[in-house]
């Protein structure tokens, strides 16, 4: 009888700790076994990864799917396509959100985004919840479903439709921290950014460039302070998503030299794109682009690569949510040049997020290999209560494993992503790097070039309590 069902042989590990060459011996969708050599006769399959690095599958913890809307918007990606785009872009496990509307318990909210996502997934998945509606009984709910195993909660401090005062956000925090749970801010000023907007279209500035002025990086600076002050002031640990700006940044350092737990995400739009990508001239081309925070000038482009270098961020996710261009239900949901706050905004990035950071961090050595791991799967599911079932190599982990081709030269074009998007943001930047398999529980998902996945083969995550629970 085979004592394993895959062995990949000659392989270049990579943890978040380590960097090592051995065998992994893989039974019922586990790693069973991490030895310098297996005997290969013991198992039904063998992988030869021929010293090729050999990560553990990624973990995307930001990214929109088939997520409901209050303006009539509709995303690209649903539970097929987004997870079958991650998969060939090496992410195992995504963590999507179930969004609250004004009125919902959260308890609906996460029924209506289980039947979204029942039978569709090829990869693992988890669920945030967002909180719109921070009401008395709203608030009573989340230790409910938080030993339901929903442990992180996302907060706006802009959008109309979904921004909490700074009285409710504490409440949030307030209740996650008896918990044990997590909150993620989205930190921006919002009247700042309706003030900025206000003047820039009387003066029929409206083309999508004009985004990223309304989104000014001292609203986003302001945002970030207030949201570390009331994390502080209720003494409960946040996570602050897709910081954009060399501002924002700066309030992280100064919060962790004060002692206060802070936790910070970054973007690959943060990275590769700049407020440039919105547009030179007033064409409605730039709405691709569009997401908020927008992406930023060089100098913030810079801080971010430092940032992610130094360990001021403790992960990297895409915030993937894309909407089609040539479409009224996507970008042109107000016609084919409607002004810039009216345009849906994200972009997609789930299965480019891991190909570019290999490329432009780990082979021209802006980061290692062993951060690149820590940023895109351990720490993430660590983060969100996920760990060690994912986001490690290690005996008794699920087999979510990326074995990578780094000596390639490819170039990113949507004809060839696995997207319902009509476009990337990325369309011709020029990768070294591209997994050659990715695995699922030890199943092939993407394999040398061809998408190898099952529509309902993914399975719905529960979440652990992430910190102990305060007394």
């Amino acid at each position: 009888m085979k004592s394993f069902d895959l062995i990949i042989k000659n392989a270049d590990i990579v943890t978040a700790a380590d960097r090592y060459h051995g065998d992994i011996g893989i039974s019922e969708g586990r790693i069973s076994v991490i030895a310098a050599v297996l005997d290969e006769t013991l198992a039904q399959q063998v992988i030869d990864a021929k010293g090729r690095m050999v990560t553990p599958g990624g973990v995307d913890a930001h990214c929109h799917l088939d997520q409901p809307s209050t303006d009539g918007s509709v995303g690209a990606d649903d539970f097929i396509s987004g997870t079958r785009s991650a998969a060939c872009g090496g992410t195992t496990t995504i963590i999507p959100f179930a969004m609250q509307f004004k009125g919902q318990s959260l308890h609906d909210a996460i029924a209506d985004y289980h039947q979204r996502a029942e039978g569709k997934a090829c990869i693992d998945y988890a669920f945030h919840v967002i909180i719109t509606d921070a009401s008395t009984a709203v608030i009573d709910e989340i230790p409910q479903v938080i030993q339901q195993g929903y442990t992180s909660f996302k907060i706006y401090m802009t959008y109309d439709a979904l921004k909490l005062t700074d009285h409710h956000i504490l409440n949030v925090l307030e209740a996650t921290r008896a918990a044990g749970a997590i909150s993620m801010i989205h930190a921006e000023n919002d009247d700042c950014i309706s003030w900025l907007t206000e003047r820039l279209k009387k003066q029929g500035k409206i083309a999508p460039r004009y985004h990223a002025l309304a989104h000014s990086p001292i609203g986003e600076r302001e945002a970030t302070h207030r949201a570390i002050s009331l994390a502080e002031l209720v003494d409960v640990p946040i996570l602050l998503v897709h910081v954009s700006s060399r501002a924002a940044i700066e309030q992280i350092y100064w919060a962790r030299g004060q002692g206060i737990n802070i936790f910070s995400e970054t973007c690959p739009q943060y990275l590769f794109l700049t407020a440039e990508d919105l547009g030179i001239d007033d064409s409605f081309h730039g709405a691709k682009c569009i997401c908020s925070p927008p992406p930023r000038d060089t100098d913030s482009q810079n801080a971010v690569w430092n940032a992610l270098a130094n360990g001021t961020f403790t992960i990297f996710s895409s915030d993937h949510c894309p909407f089609n261009f040539d479409d009224p239900q996507g970008k042109k949901l107000h016609g084919d040049n409607a002004s810039f706050d009216l345009v849906p905004n994200g972009i997609a990035g789930l299965e480019t997020r891991l190909p570019l950071l290999m490329s432009e961090g780990v082979l021209k050595k802006r980061i290692s290999a062993q951060r690149f791991v820590d940023l895109t799967a351990t720490a993430p599911a660590k983060l969100y209560g996920l760990y060690p079932q994912k986001g490690s190599i290690a005996v008794g982990s699920d087999a979510d494993l990326v074995i990578w081709d780094t000596d390639i030269d490819k170039t990113i074009n949507n004809r060839d992503l696995h997207t319902n998007a009509d476009h990337t943001p990325y369309e011709g930047k020029q990768v070294q790097a591209w997994p050659a398999i990715t695995l699922s529980r030890g199943e092939k998902v993407w394999a040398e070039g061809e998408y190898q996945g099952r529509a309902g083969n993914g399975a719905f995550l529960t979440c652990a309590v992430p910190f102990p629970i305060s007394g």
